[in-house]
């Protein structure tokens, strides 16, 4: 049997069906399943249409893909605790150079750091994970880590002893 392949904490993936390369993916051993950003989503007759990433993303291109089949829903508990419907379909992509026909959930990303989440039903065989490695963006992380203590220092001001 093959060992799995060595990925880091987050990675940079090809989007196969949406010919967009080296978007960055969180790899999230605590989420059981997959998500992507989408800035609309909307089940029409003809399908489920999406609009990928949103227009601050550099892979953002407004444009809508229509998936006329191979798409679901699917409820999904947040790291709040909150369920919701989410849309989900199945997407090619490009992992460390291993092709998978993943199943992703749809959701707006827009706040979070990593446009795309990877969970453990996409690593489960396949790989395994060492956070030393991968292509964090760690100017980024670093970035809202310093807004988050700023604003922490803002609701909680320390008072200075004499």
């Amino acid at each position: 049997m093959k060992q799995p392949d060595i990925i880091g904490r987050a990675e940079r993936i090809d989007l196969l069906d949406l010919d967009i390369a080296g978007v960055p993916a969180k790899i999230d051993t605590g989420a059981d399943s997959s998500a992507i950003w989408v800035s609309a989503v909307r089940e029409k007759a003809d399908g489920l249409h999406c609009v990928f990433f949103g227009p601050d993303s550099p892979h953002y291109t407004g444009k809508t893909i229509i998936f006329p089949k191979d798409y679901g829903t699917t409820r999904v508990a947040n790291s709040f605790g909150q369920k919701e419907l989410r849309y989900k379909l199945k997407l090619g992509i490009r992992v460390k150079g291993k092709l998978i026909r993943a199943t992703f959930t749809l959701s707006d990303r827009s706040l979070k750091t990593y446009p795309i989440l990877l969970g453990r039903r996409l690593l489960k065989g396949k790989f395994l994970v060492d956070v030393s490695q991968g292509q964090a963006l760690t100017d980024i992380e670093a970035a809202k880590a310093e807004q988050l203590e700023a604003d922490l220092k803002k609701l909680h001001p320390r008072k200075e002893s004499p």
